[in-house]
């Protein structure tokens, strides 16, 4: 009897959990409806939209999630994500495909605190424009972000862009509400080439995005889409002063600045390029990377040399990646004495072969310049003389003949 009784109530808790668990089953999640990707001409940040399934819209005591996934195509992966809203705004590469898909889920007391996915998604594709002549589109985009002060970005036509195109480009990052032109484009033989925002500053650590387009004769050009976060673009100017000096332990000591401007020291590495001439004269080159803005080298021989230039970039624990500046001007050790002592006599004749040959070279371009003068002036002369002893010989010969037979007795005009 006992027995009986203690395996009653074991018997109810098993019904009820079969009961439950066919209430669980019995609710099912159908997917969302209406989605819909929305572009407000924000440079390919797209709204994503949609609705919940119509038949759960009187389902209670139950949590109405949507799991959204789409195809990053930055990242070149899917990109999932789980939320209770309506609405989503991802960007995408607007010359690519967009895919996006949207699957219900429910948990709560309406699945026994189950979560329950629907077993299909709502999905859309959006295929990319087709307008633009094929192959148009801008080439090398490129900005740079001089010294962290000012930007400009850069890009080369391609070979099939025609000769009357206008390129165009726009930018939009989450400040603006929809997309701006450039401010100041730079032109180069009248075409346009890229774009200076001296004018008009970008915010930095914010993904902005850029668009490409244009038009021509012969139709639209094919548009071209880019992303990037400034601080990531940043050419640091080059060290402006450069301090090489000797100590006493025979040690070359060499540091550097660079421009005042908005770069920290600590965001900043370098690279130094070491030229030395030992004294043997076997030449040699170096580069060496450096955290800090300053180096110290040995040397042993009081004829060798040493030449220096540095230049310097964001380091890896301040932004992502960076440019190297243009290389500083070069500084050299000074030569020693006894150098110097061997070196300025040969230096002092050979100037002096120098003056030597300039001098005969002068002297005889003189000489030919006179002598020629006067082998035309004489030329001129002799000419002259040609030319006119004729006319006088004919003036006199027929001036005498005209007496003779005019009944004279004599000629009276003699021709020497």
């Amino acid at each position: 009897m006992a027995n009986r009784s203690g395996g009653l109530p074991l018997l109810m808790l098993i019904f009820i959990t079969w009961r439950d668990s066919m209430r669980c089953c019995a609710v099912t999640a159908d997917p969302p409806e209406d989605l819909a990707i929305l572009d407000l001409g924000r440079l390919g940040r797209l709204e994503i939209t949609w609705s919940p399934p119509s038949s759960l819209m009187s389902i209670t005591k139950c949590l109405l999630q949507y799991q959204l996934e789409y195809f990053n195509t930055y990242k070149n992966r899917w990109e999932t994500l789980r939320t209770p809203g309506r609405t989503y705004s991802a960007q995408f590469d607007l010359s690519k495909d967009v895919q996006v898909r949207v699957s219900t889920i429910l948990n709560g007391e309406c699945t026994n605190n189950t979560v329950i996915k629907s077993k299909e998604y709502t999905e859309v594709v959006k295929k990319p424009s087709s307008t633009g002549i094929w192959d148009t589109e801008a080439k090398e985009f490129m900005c740079v972000y001089h010294n962290m002060e000012n930007l400009e970005c850069t890009w080369t036509r391609s070979l099939k862009t025609p000769t009357s195109s206008l390129q165009n480009l726009y930018f939009w990052h989450k400040s603006l509400e929809q997309a701006v032109e450039c401010p100041s484009y730079i032109m180069s033989d009248g075409v346009r080439m890229g774009c200076n925002f001296s004018g008009k500053p970008l915010p930095e650590f914010t993904d902005i995005y850029f668009c490409v387009n244009g038009s021509s004769s012969e139709g639209p050009l094919k548009q071209a889409f880019f992303s990037m976060q400034i601080q990531n673009q940043v050419k640091a100017s080059a060290p402006d002063k450069l301090y090489l000096q000797t100590s006493s332990n025979r040690q070359l000591e060499f540091y550097w600045t660079n421009p005042a401007g908005r770069l920290h020291v600590h965001c900043l590495e370098w690279e130094v390029r070491h030229h030395h001439v030992g004294a043997d004269g076997k030449i040699s080159l170096n580069h060496i990377h450096t955290k800090t803005p300053s180096l110290t080298l040995l040397f042993s021989d009081s004829n060798e040399r040493h030449c220096f230039q540095v230049r310097s970039r964001l380091n890896s624990y301040c932004v992502d990646k960076s440019f190297w500046s243009d290389w500083s001007y070069e500084t050299c050790h000074p030569v020693l004495e006894n150098v110097k002592a061997t070196l300025e006599p040969e230096l002092n004749f050979v100037s002096v072969y120098i003056y030597i040959a300039v001098a005969i070279i002068v002297t005889l371009v003189v000489l030919l310049s006179v002598w020629a003068t006067i082998n035309m002036r004489r030329a001129g002369l002799e000419k002259k003389v040609d030319y006119l002893l004729p006319k006088l010989l004919t003036k006199h010969f027929t001036q005498g003949v005209s007496k003779i037979y005019s009944g004279k007795k004599i000629w009276t005009d003699v021709i020497i």
